[in-house]
């Protein structure tokens, strides 16, 4: 796919993606779950902010629930509209403590679920509609990732995005305000980037 603008790439990635029925999008999802699992940057990190999926995206489910039940402390994010920033919670309890929020998304409920310093955040599961094995991604368009990763300190939590393969282009139009990835994970594969890559 020749490079075109970033709209048009996300029709064409999303279209794509959408087109999956829902066994075989629970399969790969099944599959990149068990990758995402068995990386080092995941067994080291004690907290770990991960996001609810939705539509046609890599299904999150399995991998959130298996970091509430190894112990570690799982912390998905909210968008805070008026601050058009990214703010992550801390998690205890996925029946209780999730609501819809923007575009529908299950969020924390802020009156249930403490705020979490980024520091504490050892991965950081990155959501994307498109991605390059050099650790490029192309967001949803509102910008909140690549603005929330450029805010993170140092050290710097591992950036670890899941993808199916179908969303992989051999390249992006990508410009100096566009946050890499450490780290991508799909169905059959993980491409992880070395520092002078990032």
């Amino acid at each position: 796919m020749p490079i075109t603008s970033k709209s048009d790439i996300r029709k064409q990635v999303l279209a794509r993606r959408d087109a999956l029925d829902a066994a075989e999008r629970l399969a790969l999802s099944a599959r990149i779950t068990a990758r995402l699992l068995g990386l080092d940057a995941y067994r080291a990190a004690r907290c770990v902010m991960a996001y609810m999926s939705f539509g046609g995206e890599f299904d999150t489910s399995q991998f959130v629930a298996q970091v509430h039940a190894s112990g570690r402390r799982l912390a998905l994010p909210r968008v805070d509209g008026a601050s058009r920033a990214i703010r992550i919670h801390e998690v205890r309890d996925l029946q209780r403590e999730l609501a819809a929020g923007v575009w529908g998304i299950r969020e924390p409920r802020v009156d249930l679920c403490p705020e979490v310093p980024a520091s504490e955040v050892g991965l950081v599961l990155v959501p994307g509609v498109a991605f390059t094995r050099r650790g490029e991604r192309l967001g949803y368009g509102g910008g909140y990732y690549d603005g929330f990763i450029r805010g993170l300190g140092s050290p710097r939590p591992a950036l670890v995005a899941a993808a199916f393969s179908l969303q992989i282009l051999p390249e992006l139009p990508v410009s100096g305000r566009d946050q890499k990835v450490d780290c991508l994970v799909t169905e059959d594969a993980e491409y992880k980037l070395e520092p002078d890559q990032l």
